[in-house]
């Protein structure tokens, strides 16, 4: 059969691919990013640069002027090509198995946010500066005229300017600038900043202590960590994990809890081939980092560069809070581990069906991880709870003296239950310990900081006065007869009974004190 009908490719494929493609507007911030980081890779290799050391990437944001440019020092594009590499969407050239950015569709992602979009580039040896220029508001003009059927390309064409100028034939280099910008976020340089400490393809900082032993790993598995000079207005960007565990907000922090060290782990395939590799953080684990941390969760990367946000591996995990235990990182490195469209997962094939039952796998042993910390924590506390009321138990019956009878029998019962417990704790911790040193290095390490340098231990109770009688709290009011003292232990009780336990004892002292004058 024959087609008779010429296909066409409508203006509103313009706007599913840049208008409409991602629900975060800083995603801008990364395409244009991995598409510097590509042309620093190039110009190493072209030799124009003798590391990625010597790239840099200039984020600049001018909330005043509603002006964003992203800048890079690297190859350029020649002047005749230009108008075909950035007019043109999706035909990229770039190896998806190398490249970091494949698609040819990223760049146009700034349309969706600006009144004009600059491209501005020249290549070493040119003296020619190429300008292109994208109209977003009339861009936008068309795509919302319902009355008009225009073709993608006709309307790419009335769009765009293409200019040239005169540059230095030593220039090279690449600018997108984006003009008039209207949403907030993206003119918010300190927020811009946290996100790209994650999402960017920068060095961890020179706090971060465990950075060798990240590196070291990468070495060993002869992978590159690609990491490039990012600033965002002349500050240099540097990935955010720390030794130190906050809670509270930015302005008002404290630590809660630190990093003691690090695991590293490989993802291997049945075979043997590695698809991936990682670290995670190993803490006390007391509780769900809070998000005042901003590299708290398991973060996915391919490229260095972050896949998706900090909730993409959530459903890999047993519990959907499970990944935020943790800071670490996982680097993909199968090359049909290939990022989708946005940017924000794998696209589906046999590796990614594999990578994912792997890394359940080993979220499984995680998730075993901050549980055990969780059990060794709560058999501690069980201990020493035994422990502090005894030490209270001890303090009554020998100097404060109980309210009456009926207290002290009920003292007697707690203590009993509380020391049942602590002994039923001290064997479970017997078995944690036990545990750890067969199962797992991590599981030891826990072990040794959360016990801490002593471990915990029954203490024994001793009463050394009164014959091993149990003394009262009227007994020391002796202007008083016996009667009258039950009388006093008697409204002591009722005391006891209707107020809360600390304002109770303060009002009982303070009628014993009043009562022995």
């Amino acid at each position: 059969m024959v087609n008779t009908v010429e296909t066409k490719i409508g203006k509103d494929v313009i706007e599913s691919l840049t208008l409409g493609m991602y629900e975060d507007s800083r995603f801008i911030f990364r395409e244009y990013i991995q598409n510097s980081a590509d042309q620093i890779d190039k110009a190493v290799e072209d030799g124009i640069f003798t590391n990625l050391g010597e790239g840099k990437i200039e984020i600049n944001i001018d909330a005043t002027a509603k002006t964003i440019s992203i800048f890079d020092n690297a190859t350029g594009i020649e002047s005749n090509k230009v108008q075909e590499i950035l007019k043109n969407i999706a035909q990229s050239t770039k190896d998806r198995t190398k490249n970091k950015g494949f698609r040819g569709i990223g760049r146009l992602g700034g349309l969706a946010y600006c009144d004009k979009l600059i491209f501005e580039t020249s290549l070493k040896g040119e003296e020619a500066k190429s300008i292109l220029i994208w109209d977003s508001q009339k861009l936008k003009a068309i795509i919302n005229n319902r009355a008009t059927k225009e073709e993608a390309t006709v309307v790419i064409d009335e769009v765009t300017d293409f200019q040239t100028e005169k540059e230095s034939k030593d220039s090279h280099y690449f600018r997108v600038t984006m003009k008039g910008v209207s949403n907030t976020s993206l003119l918010d340089k300190e927020d811009v900043y946290q996100y790209l400490t994650m999402v960017a393809p920068v060095p961890y900082s020179k706090g971060f202590i465990f950075k060798r032993k990240i590196s070291d790993k990468a070495e060993e598995l002869d992978f590159k960590i690609d990491e490039y000079s990012i600033s965002v207005n002349n500050d240099q960007v540097f990935k955010a994990y720390t030794t130190s565990i906050y809670e509270g907000d930015q302005g008002n922090k404290k630590k809660i809890d630190e990093i003691h060290d690090i695991e590293l782990f490989e993802i291997r395939s049945s075979k043997n081939r590695l698809l991936a590799w990682g670290w995670h953080s190993i803490s006390n684990f007391t509780k769900v980092i809070p998000s005042v941390n901003t590299a708290r969760s398991l973060r996915l990367r391919k490229g260095n560069i972050q896949i998706g946000l900090d909730e993409t591996l959530t459903k890999l995990f047993k519990e959907a809070r499970g990944t935020k235990y943790f800071f670490g990182e996982i680097h993909t490195i199968s090359p049909e581990l290939i990022p989708n469209a946005r940017r924000d997962y794998f696209l589906e094939n046999s590796d990614l069906s594999e990578f994912e039952k792997l890394v359940r796998a080993k979220f499984e042993e995680l998730h075993k991880l901050y549980y055990f910390s969780s059990n060794v924590r709560n058999q501690i506390k069980k201990i020493d709870d035994y422990n502090s009321f005894s030490k209270e138990f001890e303090e009554k019956s020998t100097l404060s003296g109980f309210t009456n009878i009926k207290e002290q029998r009920e003292y007697l019962q707690k203590l009993e239950l509380k020391k049942e417990i602590a002994e039923i704790a001290s064997k479970e911790l017997e078995k944690a310990q036990a545990k750890a040193i067969s199962s797992s290095s991590s599981q030891q390490k826990v072990f040794e900081k959360v016990v801490g340098e002593k471990e915990p231990v029954i203490e024994t109770l001793t009463i050394s006065n009164n014959k091993g009688k149990p003394k009262y709290m009227t007994d020391d009011i002796t202007s008083l007869s016996r009667k009258d003292r039950k009388l006093v232990s008697q409204i002591y009780a009722v005391i006891d009974n209707v107020l809360p336990k600390d304002i109770a004892n303060i009002l009982k002292e303070k009628i014993k004190e009043d009562l022995c004058k």
